[in-house]
């Protein structure tokens, strides 16, 4: 099980459960993952007033990949930082080129939309999110809690960051 690692992109704005949840359960199964802040090493004031530090800038973790998970959590503004960021968009079009596993969830998987990942496939999001990830008909939708098509997964919510990162690890093991 060893030698198995995460990359999250954390952003201004992101979803406080849907990055702690994640990197915790990741960790504990053995994953190494590294928490990448969007702008930097600076600590990241999350959409509810929680601080987190990450491990290392987005700029200094793209250049120690490969990773075997990509993962864009959801909250406003931070799924949009994501979606606005060339930089998310080089890592995650050299993650998809892979076949490498990319793991969204809330409102993350409209950076998906916005940089051109995984057209075709199905995808959950946060309920309010339905109808932008709709439009245009790139993707399909499913209303489940956690949605795996291929090397993508997506989620709901804050209350589905459990079920998405088991699934995260179950996938990165090769479940």
């Amino acid at each position: 099980m060893a030698g198995k690692r995460a990359l999250v992109i954390l952003s201004k704005g992101a979803e406080e459960m849907e990055t702690v949840i994640p990197v915790d359960i990741m960790r504990r199964a053995g994953i190494a993952v590294t928490v990448a802040g969007l702008t930097g090493t600076e600590p990241v004031q999350c959409s509810r007033n929680v601080i987190i530090c990450p491990d290392a800038s987005l700029e200094e973790a793209s250049t120690q990949g490969p990773y075997d998970v990509v993962l864009l959590p959801g909250g406003m503004p931070g799924a949009q930082n994501l979606a606005e960021s060339p930089a998310v968009k080089e890592v995650l079009k050299d993650q998809d080129s892979r076949k490498g596993l990319i793991a969204a969830i809330c409102a993350g998987p409209t950076a998906l939309l916005a940089h051109g990942i995984g057209y075709g496939s199905t995808v959950t999001t946060h309920p309010a999110m339905k109808e932008k990830m709709m439009a245009g008909d790139h993707y399909k939708y499913s209303e489940a809690r956690v949605q795996k098509d291929g090397h993508y997964i997506t989620s709901r919510g804050p209350g589905t960051s459990f079920e998405f990162a088991l699934a995260d690890c179950r996938r990165t093991y090769g479940g």
